[in-house]
């Protein structure tokens, strides 16, 4: 397991302020109350811990296949529907929807080889990741990959505690299945619009792995 970018400041500022925190407790209550200062501690100590396995990069073996869509995050599946998206493709699609809770894993993987060929940020709200409204309202970034096979568009989600979505893509950019892509901090949502026809490999509530399951196939 290594750890993501992304987390380097965050993790410095949590462990210099984990310093302060414990430092001034056992300096004012280690000899009077001693029983506070080590529960400042543990509760301290494992707020740190968390912040630290949420930007965890775990080692796994991924799954790469032309003929299949893999997840781009971790979660739980909580969308399977018909929409017609607004955005971009104008007409019809599946949407299959990836919520992360803060104790996912948050990096983000291409589901495919392909071009990028658009790419936008959103400005918006933050409802919770959940919410219906989240794909259109909440603050986003969309981006549409096109290969010999499809075209899909994905978009990060942010949701009620996520405050900053990271996007690593350009458009004219060659992506590879399973490459990073990008990183949501802290509680969020990916959504994948796919061509009506798709076969869909996961089910409703199914908890899937960003990069090793298979999300549908061509």
């Amino acid at each position: 397991m290594t750890i993501h970018r992304e987390g380097y400041q965050t993790i410095g500022i949590t462990a210099f302020i984990f310093g302060i925190i414990n430092v001034a407790s056992f300096y004012f209550f280690s000899a009077s109350i001693p029983w506070l200062a080590i529960t400042i501690f543990l509760i301290t100590l494992l707020l740190f811990l968390f912040i630290i396995s949420f930007f965890r990069i775990p080692n796994r073996a991924l799954t790469k296949d032309d003929n299949k869509i893999i997840c781009p995050a971790d979660g739980k599946v909580v969308v399977i529907e018909e929409t017609i998206d607004e955005e971009f493709f104008k007409d019809k699609r599946i949407q299959v929807s990836i919520f992360m809770s803060p104790a996912n894993v948050h990096v983000n993987r291409n589901p495919m080889n392909g071009e990028v060929i658009y790419n936008k940020y959103h400005k918006g709200k933050y409802l919770v990741a959940w919410h219906p409204k989240s794909s259109t309202e909440n603050e986003r970034w969309s981006v549409v990959v096109k290969n010999n096979y499809g075209t899909i568009l994905y978009k990060q989600i942010a949701g009620a505690l996520a405050k900053r979505i990271c996007n690593y893509t350009t458009v004219g950019q060659q992506v590879k299945q399973c490459d990073e892509y990008g990183f949501i901090k802290f509680g969020s949502r990916v959504d994948i619009l796919l061509p009506v026809g798709t076969k869909i490999n996961v089910q409703l509530n199914q908890k899937v792995q960003g990069g090793v399951t298979v999300l549908g196939t061509w």
